[in-house]
């Protein structure tokens, strides 16, 4: 169990302008799994979409991947997550934590690869695969959180 954490699930969110990726894991065990991939083109849909997901995994907390560019500077799509967290946290009133998510959609796209998957069949799970990357760095990394 994580310090300071009650037992539960966390939702991760991999935000991006079209497409949500979410996993979920349980802070008993510390092991994050892919869920699904939200296409929703308003936020009113989106956050639908969130909301049943929310209803349906009860979560204790939920982490937002933080995207930087390499050397850790901030850009227009870190502003939008940070947003995209405040957004939960107003919402649904559950704690909203960041997670640096650096170079972490490469890395589902290489893991998908060695699925045997083609680029055109991983596509659709990158984004799941990408959030399920983020929340396993903030379990295994001491819950460090990025601000």
């Amino acid at each position: 169990m994580l310090p300071d954490m009650p037992d539960g699930t966390v939702l991760a969110f991999d935000f991006g302008a079209k497409r949500i990726g979410v996993a979920t894991g349980e802070t008993l065990l510390g092991t994050a799994h892919p869920l699904t991939v939200i296409h929703a083109e308003s936020n009113d849909d989106r956050f639908a979409a969130v909301s049943a997901l929310v209803a349906e995994w009860q979560p204790v907390l939920m982490v937002v991947g933080l995207p930087t560019h390499i050397d850790g500077a901030e850009h227009e799509m870190t502003r939008l997550a940070r947003k995209f967290g405040e957004r939960l946290l107003k919402r649904f009133g559950i704690p909203v934590v960041y997670a640096d998510e650096r170079l972490t959609s490469m890395d589902a796209e290489s893991r998908l690869r060695e699925t045997g998957r083609t680029a055109k069949r991983a596509k659709p799970l990158l984004d799941a695969v990408a959030a399920q990357l983020i929340l396993q760095t903030w379990f295994d990394h001491s819950h460090d959180l990025a601000t």
